[in-house]
């Protein structure tokens, strides 16, 4: 339960956007990453797909580590 899938997106060395699966949900952190994060949290094909990441990619990965 204490694992977190974070995706986050930069340009210029600034984070613009971020998807973390403790919050389900992307987060904008700029103008045009907010106005990015409301369109990509109505795509709820893209929402379940990333939710999916943290089962998928980290919880396989976890004992690796």
């Amino acid at each position: 339960n204490d694992i977190e899938y974070i995706k986050s997106y930069y340009f210029n060395k600034l984070e613009i956007i971020r998807f973390s699966s403790s919050l389900g949900k992307y987060v904008g952190y700029t103008e045009l990453g907010v106005k990015n994060a409301e369109r990509f949290n109505k795509d709820l094909s893209n929402l379940a797909a990333m939710k999916a990441q943290k089962e998928t990619y980290c919880k396989l990965n976890v004992d690796i580590d």
